[in-house]
């Protein structure tokens, strides 16, 4: 079976090589080929040259696409999405924060036939998690509250940037939001189809702002609209 891994870039030209490496050396079973998909998302520190070169290193497996201006997440994933060849799919940023070892784990459920999708939850489970900000985790959670609220599911962390699914699951979504909507218009959309979730705890290597995360409060406040938006 082949896998797709969906990767947008923006400016993670420090991390590039590594999560490659990462991606194209983890062993899944079940997993015979795979392809990474990187967006570079009009990004200014030089990351489209390094896309560039992974996509000449790795011939037919890293495949490239580039963003004339910057449109967010969503907007990547969605470029992602329209240029899939695998049965199986996984969301991976392109920094560290979300290791590939937990592939496994995150795709097993849907490998033996049980799950259409998985979410990778930074809550549950025994692995390593660097400890979160203390507001984050207060944001997440009652984000991940609301959303629950509105879709009937209990998942522990629907913010979570790791989500697995059967390629045809995501075939079946339009996704609408450019930024970090993309995660509650996700879980919406499949929930409303009465897709199959499941969720497994994953490891966790949070970054500081000052080392390069994005994700702010306004997007929490987005986040809150688009779960209304879409419910």
């Amino acid at each position: 079976m082949k896998l797709s891994v969906l990767m947008p870039v923006y400016n993670e030209k420090r991390w590039l090589d590594k999560i490659v490496a990462l991606v194209m050396g983890q062993d899944v079973p079940g997993i015979s080929d795979r392809e990474i998909i990187m967006v570079d998302d009009a990004s200014s520190d030089g990351t489209a040259e390094i896309v560039k070169e992974l996509g000449l290193k790795y011939p037919g497996k890293v495949k490239t696409f580039f963003h004339s201006k910057n449109q967010g997440k969503g907007a990547a994933v969605r470029t992602a999405i329209e240029n899939i060849t695998g049965e199986v799919c996984i969301i991976q940023d392109a920094d560290l924060e979300y290791s590939p070892s937990d592939y496994p784990n995150l795709l097993a459920p849907i490998l033996d036939g049980r799950a259409d999708c998985v979410y990778g939850s930074r809550f549950v489970g025994s692995e390593p998690k660097r400890v979160f900000f203390f507001w984050h985790y207060v944001g997440n959670r009652a984000i991940t509250f609301l959303s629950n609220m509105f879709t009937n599911l209990n998942l522990s962390d629907m913010e979570t940037g790791y989500k697995a699914f059967r390629c045809e699951v995501l075939k079946t979504i339009t996704i609408t939001s450019n930024r970090f909507g993309i995660e509650p218009e996700i879980t919406s959309k499949i929930a409303k189809k009465k897709y199959r979730i499941y969720e497994v705890g994953i490891s966790y290597q949070g970054r500081t702002y000052e080392e390069g995360k994005k994700i702010t409060w306004i997007d929490g406040m987005k986040a809150i609209w688009t779960i209304i938006r879409f419910h």
